[in-house]
């Protein structure tokens, strides 16, 4: 093949030029080289290794879009090499376009089968798909012929990772430390698998070490924020993500993070822009297209989050699973019941077997003797070397579930027991501190304090607070008033704890709060609720844990009015122990730190009893509501000062969202069943039954 020459005075070749183009690459002279790959193109618009080591200058400065787009030229020609098309495989996979790097990596290893950076390259975009199994085919092929890389060694414990063979995943990644002790991307990696293992400190250090190692090396800061955020520790979680894009503005996994913290936080609108922002980003971005989809489901615009969840499992990647899992769940919210069980079948269509699945769904059905799900988790737990312990603890819960429906209370409770331990494990919980709390608020929030601050100014009635300790009947009584016409139902907000929050520490500075501070407080809750529902009369704010303000709502919001709703104690104990929640109840995994909660939140409770206005406070119990419902229900109506509605007695046909453990309850009509259960399973809860002082009645299993 005749070579090709600059014109006129120019005497260097085509091929002189890129030889000496590439060599200004190797000694560092960027400018220079690209240059030369200039002319060159000028001349050949087509030639292919010009275009090639453009894409890597591109990409060597970040500029990764470009990079991408240089490295599709150089692969253009139909017998492109298997190195250019290896590295838009690495380039597209970089850039979260997982399908096109998959072609690339195929196209690479189809051209020449002996190449192993292109099968690595193939393994790792596998790997990334959800295609576990291919992925571990391709890089054991390269393990074989190059045992001594420690990039391959650290490829695979990412795939046994992904593939539940942990033990295997670390061996993988020690093997890549033993043969590169500096080798930061497997200690972020390590740190990762460290967390799945729950050996917090050691994940926490491992991560440390990458970051000293390559103080830029983003997945290590990535990975410590998804840590701290495991605990629910989220200021330390916000510094990492805060520290990731202060050098990578642009970094989308930190803004997909960043959405996923600001939605556990309350600050849903706030993390659909940040999602937003990382999809625009990275559109082929399966995760952030899962999370915007969690925060839109939070800010109730339920037909975008299902749009979100759908887009995350047509993507490629590894979150379809959980995407698909999600919409069910969303769907079940809705009280779309037949949508959500189509949804979950379809995820096992997809997934055969799946223990995820099963475990999600459970508590959506009654099991019967024989199901093949119970078989199924009873299986998956006999051999526990294979699930990380987060499966471990969802299908404990999930069985113990199943075996309470069949009648099987002490295998039941054996499962719960060791669900509710290893949940127990994953965060520190002081039981102390939370009395010392309570104790405080009751000393602050005095009659004399009450008195001083009283407001005969005219308030908006519009707000309703439900408060109680979980699983105390606060969604029945939420359903019940949603069901009224004029009744907006929210749900369970942040927006009080966010309002108080920002004012300063409570209740320490309430002391030194003026008229002024607590009007601000209460104007700060309703704008942060004014979108909500605004044509509603009344708005629902059904967060239990906010009868720790209970005392402070009269004075920044006159108005409003507080149910609390009380339950039988163990009842009320034993409901929270069966439950993994999926949000922070740090103090419901431990009978004795459970009963001590409870007790503290009693003596609370009986000391603001003596100081809140009787005209707004109301306190209605879960056995009375089931035992005479439209008394009840039109004893709340008339309390928020409403019309009867007689909607308000069919609340289980009312069609709304109900995001809480209770979801299932609500969908049915009142029933007897739950009033004094726990005597069923006295024997199994001893210190729930020392300590609330039940007497057990006897068994009648």
């Amino acid at each position: 093949m005749n070579d090709h020459h600059f014109p006129h005075a120019q005497q260097m070749s085509i091929s002189e030029a890129l030889h000496k183009a590439y060599a200004h690459w190797a000694a560092g002279q960027a400018p220079q080289a690209e240059a030369l790959c200039m002319r060159v193109l000028q001349v050949l618009p087509a030639q292919a290794d010009a275009w090639h080591l453009l894409g890597l200058i591109a990409h060597a400065y970040g500029k990764l879009d470009l990079a991408v787009d240089f490295m599709r030229k150089a692969c253009q020609a139909p017998d492109a090499s298997a190195q250019y098309c290896s590295n838009l495989a690495e380039m597209c996979r970089q850039k979260g376009a997982l399908a096109e790097a998959e072609l690339a990596a195929r196209r690479a290893v189809k051209a020449d089968p002996h190449y192993i950076a292109a099968w690595n390259n193939l393994g790792i975009v596998l790997q990334e798909s959800g295609q576990f199994q291919e992925a571990l085919a391709c890089l054991q092929r390269v393990a074989a012929v190059q045992p001594d890389n420690p990039e391959v060694h650290n490829n695979l414990g990412n795939t046994y990772k992904r593939l539940g063979e942990l033990d295997a995943a670390l061996a993988s990644y020690q093997r890549a430390l033993a043969l590169h002790p500096e080798y930061a991307q497997a200690y972020s990696n390590v740190a990762f698998l460290l967390n799945d293992l729950r050996r917090v400190d050691d994940a926490v250090a491992a991560a440390q070490r990458a970051i000293e190692i390559d103080p830029q090396l983003a997945e290590a800061y990535f990975n410590l924020a998804q840590i701290e955020m495991s605990r629910s520790q989220h200021a330390k979680a916000r510094q990492w993500i805060n520290a990731l894009l202060a050098f990578a503005p642009h970094h989308a996994g930190a803004l997909t993070a960043r959405a996923q913290l600001l939605t556990a936080e309350g600050l849903e609108q706030e993390a659909v822009d940040s999602a937003r922002q990382a999809i625009s980003l990275q559109p082929d971005g399966a995760n952030a297209h899962l999370v915007l989809g969690r925060a839109l489901q939070a800010l109730g615009q339920w037909e975008q989050a299902l749009a979100a969840f759908d887009q995350a499992a047509a993507l490629p990647g590894t979150v379809a699973e959980e995407a698909m899992l999600l919409k069910a769940t969303a769907l079940q919210e809705a009280g779309d019941k037949e949508g959500a069980q189509r949804a979950f079948d379809e995820t096992l269509q997809r997934f055969p077997g799946s223990l995820r699945v099963i475990a999600s769904r459970a508590d959506s059905r009654t099991f019967v003797e024989g199901d093949e799900d119970i078989k199924a988790m009873q299986a998956a737990l006999a051999q526990p070397g294979k699930l990380a312990p987060d499966e471990r603890m969802s299908l404990h819960f999930a069985l113990g579930k199943a075996l309470l429906d069949t009648g099987h209370a002490s295998s039941a409770f054996d499962h719960l027991h060791q669900g509710n331990a290893l949940k127990r494990a994953t965060f520190d919980y002081d039981p102390k501190r939370s009395r010392a709390w309570f104790e405080q608020i009751a000393q602050v929030f005095t009659g004399a304090l009450m008195e001083q601050f009283k407001s005969n100014e005219p308030a908006t009635q519009r707000p309703v607070f439900i408060v109680g300790m979980p699983r105390s009947g606060t969604t029945l009584v939420e359903q019940i008033l949603a069901s009224h016409p004029a009744v907006h139902g929210a749900g369970e907000l942040f927006a009080l704890h966010q309002a108080v929050s920002a004012a300063g520490a409570f209740p320490q500075s309430v002391l030194s709060w003026q008229a002024a501070d607590l009007e601000r407080i209460g104007r700060d809750y309703l704008a942060r609720t004014q979108d909500l529902a605004p044509q509603a009369q009344r708005l629902v704010d059904k967060m239990p844990s906010n009868f720790a303000y209970a005392g402070l709502i009269p004075l920044i919001l006159p108005g409003a009015r507080i149910i609390h709703c009380r339950r039988d104690p163990i009842d009320t104990c034993l409901s929270c122990y069966t439950k993994l929640f999926s949000g922070d109840q740090p103090f419901s995994y431990q009978l004795d730190e459970l009963a001590d909660f409870h007790l503290a939140y009693q003596e609370l409770m009986a000391s603001l009893r003596q100081v809140l206005p009787a005209d707004r406070f109301l306190e209605v119990d879960y056995e009375e509501v089931v035992a005479d419902l439209e008394t009840q229900a039109r004893r709340m109506i008339a309390f928020i000062d409403l019309e009867w509605d007689q909607a308000c007695l069919q609340f289980h046909q009312t069609q709304r969202v109900v995001r809480t453990a209770s979801l299932s309850q609500v969908r049915k009509p009142i029933y007897r069943s739950s009033a004094g259960r726990w005597c069923r399973y006295a024997e199994h809860l001893g210190p729930l039954v020392a300590a609330l002082g039940g007497e057990a009645a006897e068994a009648d299993e």
